[in-house]
């Protein structure tokens, strides 16, 4: 208990410290540009191995759950006219390029900013600033495939529950939606972990055991879980959001982003700190450095 006390009193202190909500506004402002591309390329990848139509629906049914129907519309809308944008192919080259360049944006901003917080910073050698930029791009695009794969993955799951449920339906119709309940939200967390120790263990400039990555990514997933459902009652009940008219659904955009990043970040600062409280630390990689911050006093000339 005093551990388990000493890793949550070290993670508020690290999350207020570190300033997480002014990187958290930063994520929602770069989120804003790079959602549509970033959706795009998601259901372009799982589209291989996936019906699109499919992909799409679970994409839209996911975001209609979490951010309300009027933001999901307006965001369907924005991919819809980003995938469907006319042009010869010099514009369906650039189109392309831009809709990767702002979907990785995302992963960059993710990985500066926990970067910031596990107190590291790239130093690549000198002469090597471009190749490490290309690399970062390279590392954030395997990113979004790697996110395509959980959600096929999630796909074939669900799909494989629904099959079970019918045949379970048919014979304990009284036990059913409880089950499917239990079953949904441990697929839920499952899915959300994976997603959530992908991030910590490939964007950060970093080198962290896989054992500290998954106690890590499974804390923050339960934290977003419980989150999301108190977000979306928040902007379900804040009228705020009404007062921009026609802007009100890009402002819920806006403001699940910013919830949602806070809590990542604060789940790698309970990484952090985790770590630190099993008498190990987080060490930079290859191209890499420690951050040290420390304050100096003015000296008082007479």
């Amino acid at each position: 208990m005093h551990k388990a006390w000493n890793i949550i009193k070290g993670s508020f202190s690290e999350f207020f410290s570190n300033k997480v909500l002014k990187l958290s506004a930063s994520l929602a402002y770069f989120t804003i540009f790079s959602l549509p591309g970033l959706l795009i390329i998601i259901i372009w990848v799982s589209n291989f191995f996936y019906g699109q139509h499919q992909v799409e629906n679970a994409i839209y049914a996911q975001l209609d759950k979490m951010m309300g129907h009027l933001a999901a519309e307006n965001i369907q809308g924005a991919i819809t006219n980003a995938a469907n944008s006319n042009g010869g192919t010099i514009a369906r080259i650039i189109g392309i390029a831009s809709l990767i360049l702002g979907a990785t944006s995302v992963f960059g901003e993710i990985q500066d900013s926990i970067n910031d917080i596990w107190q590291l910073k790239a130093k690549p050698r000198k002469g090597r600033g471009v190749l490490r930029l290309i690399i970062n791009r390279l590392l954030s695009f395997s990113m979004i495939i790697t996110l395509g794969f959980i959600l096929l993955v999630s796909l074939v799951i669900n799909s494989a529950v629904d099959m079970l449920m019918t045949k379970l339906t048919s014979y304990y119709p009284n036990t059913t939606v409880v089950l499917v309940y239990i079953i949904n939200l441990i697929i839920t967390i499952a899915v959300i972990t994976l997603i959530f120790a992908a991030i910590f263990k490939m964007l950060p400039d970093a080198k962290i055991k896989w054992r500290n990555v998954w106690v890590g990514a499974f804390v923050t997933a339960l934290l977003f879980v419980g989150g999301r459902y108190l977000i979306s009652f928040y902007l379900g009940h804040n009228r705020a959001t009404t007062t921009y008219g026609a802007a009100g659904s890009l402002v819920v955009v806006l403001l699940w982003v910013y919830y949602s990043a806070a809590i990542l970040y604060f789940g790698a600062a309970f990484t952090h700190v985790y770590v630190k409280e099993r008498g190990s630390r987080i060490y930079p990689s290859n191209y890499a450095v420690w951050v040290k911050q420390v304050e100096v006093e003015p000296r008082v000339t007479s």
